[in-house]
């Protein structure tokens, strides 16, 4: 047998016999009622992000959509999947607020960076032309930079400008557009560091990105303090 395949169904007995078991209830619940996750969550392909995990959130909660570079193709330019998604989720779902997130050690932005590197991969290079107004916009403030306190290495300064324009982009689809004009809808645009947990998030209309602080909920406080 297939040793990768081997791993995966592995993996399913564990979740049937070890993890639906303690949310049994959860999950009957999510297959009677119809879906109304709260978010919609673009993020990266990358096999290392895993949203529900980030964001401690349970079955039903959030959706989600990946892609190389989470990127949203301005409307118009690539209709397809993601267009599809953000349609569908807004419209449909209602949900009240979107992510995308981008995160380090992205091989799509450090492709932009070394074109070459995907020479042979045309679909990926075409895919990549949805983040070239960040690519200009970071290289200049990196050569404006150079030298100074507030110097950032390029890909870190590419990455957090990836994920700004991306946010604009987002404003461009129609759904997104007029629910947020009916105060229905909110964005945000999130930086996850793989190394370290650390997640950075730019509200809309925000340039940078401030740091989730690392604190307790209110009820686990409460309950710490001995007021319940």
């Amino acid at each position: 047998m297939d040793e990768i395949l081997k791993q995966l169904k592995d993996g399913v007995r564990r979740f049937q016999a070890e993890v639906y078991p303690q949310q049994a209830e959860i999950f009957a619940q999510a297959a009677s009622q119809e879906q109304r996750p709260h978010t919609l969550f673009i993020t990266c392909a990358d096999s290392r992000i895993d949203p529900i995990a980030i964001t401690n959130s349970r079955t039903g909660e959030v959706f989600v959509t990946r892609n190389i570079g989470n990127m949203v193709p301005a409307y118009g330019e690539m209709l397809g999947g993601v267009s599809a998604v953000i349609e569908f989720a807004v419209s449909s779902l209602s949900v009240r607020h979107i992510v995308i997130c981008g995160h380090t050690h992205c091989g799509a932005v450090q492709a932009l960076l070394e074109p070459e590197s995907i020479a042979k991969m045309p679909t990926v290079k075409s895919w990549l032309h949805n983040a070239h107004a960040a690519l200009i916009v970071a290289q200049t403030l990196h050569e404006r930079a150079a030298g100074s306190p507030t110097e950032h290495v390029l890909i870190d300064v590419l990455t957090e400008q990836n994920v700004l324009l991306q946010m604009q982009h987002l404003k461009t689809h129609p759904s997104v557009a007029g629910a947020m004009a009916r105060d229905e809808l909110t964005i945000s645009g999130w930086i996850y560091n793989i190394g370290t947990g650390e997640v950075r998030v730019a509200e809309d209309g925000q340039r940078t990105f401030t740091p989730i602080g690392f604190e307790l909920p209110t009820e686990v406080q409460v309950v710490r303090d001995g007021r319940s």
